[in-house]
């Protein structure tokens, strides 16, 4: 058996979507992680025509599967946008789960939140309902468990192809990246004169 993984390296060549979600997964380098996570495409998503597979798996080391499931939801509830896929939150997972695997303080953190939230929702906290779980959030704001998750994913949720991608963000596309893609789409202010403006450095 064969599946698909969303990359969860930080690749910026925005160009290399659909390349970078072709890297293989088998059954068997499945079994040699801990637990994994997986999702599928939503048939609305920006990301269903690049992938080679509406299904994603990310293999995890350091936290089992419904750890892995039970910090992906919370993330979303940190850091909520209803229309992005679970597979761009996996990269926070990833990246925790990398944590994780190093250093034994940060594995118990998060094994100790998930145990938790588990308990606030009676069995599995990934199925409470929205309205509880941002209840839950908000109550452990200032726990390291929250902080942990918080300052890895700010960095992890945005910092990606997938994000960029999601959010129409040019990032860099050659050097002019930032000058063409991003820089002149704002719409909610008139455009200034363009004595004002200054050159573009391919302009001089």
């Amino acid at each position: 058996m064969q599946t698909k993984v969303i990359p969860i390296a930080h690749d910026h060549d925005d160009h290399a979507v659909s390349a970078a979600m072709k890297i293989p997964l088998t059954r068997r380098e499945l079994l040699k992680g801990t637990g994994v996570l997986t999702g599928t495409l939503a048939f609305s998503s920006i990301f269903a025509a690049l992938a080679p597979s509406r299904v994603w798996a990310v293999e995890l080391q350091g936290l089992d599967s419904h750890q892995g499931e039970v910090v992906l939801a919370f993330t979303r509830q940190v850091y909520p946008h209803p229309t992005l896929d679970d597979a761009v939150y996996a990269l926070v997972v990833k990246d925790l789960d990398a944590k994780a695997r190093k250093d034994p303080a940060v594995q118990q953190q998060l094994a100790a939140g998930v145990q938790q939230l588990d308990a606030l929702g009676g069995s599995n906290w990934a199925k409470r309902d929205a309205a509880a779980q941002a209840h839950d959030v908000e109550s452990m704001a200032n726990t390291p468990f929250f902080t942990t998750i918080r300052s890895t994913a700010v960095v992890s949720l945005y910092s990606n192809t997938l994000a960029y991608t999601h959010f129409g963000y040019g990032a860099s596309e050659g050097d002019a990246g930032y000058l063409y893609k991003g820089f002149n789409s704002l719409s909610w202010l008139p455009n200034p004169p363009a004595v004002d403006s200054g050159p573009i450095p391919s302009d001089s």
